[in-house]
């Protein structure tokens, strides 16, 4: 069975630090790569940040995360984290993670899916 699993959300104050983690099983996890997604309510989601490293590492991270947030990955533990920095209320949302067999992409549109998708998890920071 596929399980992409988040975890690390949480309440944090603006300028505070939160690290997500996703923790895959089910499929081989060097073949993938694995994104951050996250959606507010009554907004569209957003690709936040994408890493892969099935021949040489590609990493993606919208423009506005660039220099808060930092995405790694262990592949002895098939996990991914997402280490944000410098939190902002506008950061507030479900985060998701995804597994895409194609690769990091360059941009993510809102209508983009993905081979596999965790269930989320609440990221709030407050003002």
């Amino acid at each position: 069975e596929v399980q992409l699993v988040e975890s690390g959300g949480g309440l944090v104050q603006a300028g505070g630090s939160l690290r997500l983690s996703c923790a895959a099983s089910g499929f081989t996890f060097d073949d993938y790569a694995i994104g951050w997604f996250r959606q507010a309510p009554g907004k569209e989601r957003e690709g936040v940040s994408c890493i892969s490293s099935s021949d040489i590492t590609t990493i993606y991270y919208a423009d506005s995360v660039k220099g808060r947030f930092t995405i790694s990955n262990d592949h002895a533990k098939n996990t991914v984290y997402l280490q944000m920095n410098s939190l902002k209320p506008e950061d507030t949302a479900v985060y998701y993670c995804a597994a895409d067999l194609n690769g990091c992409r360059g941009s993510y549109p809102p209508e983009y899916v993905a081979d596999y998708w965790g269930q989320g998890t609440q990221v709030t920071v407050s003002s």
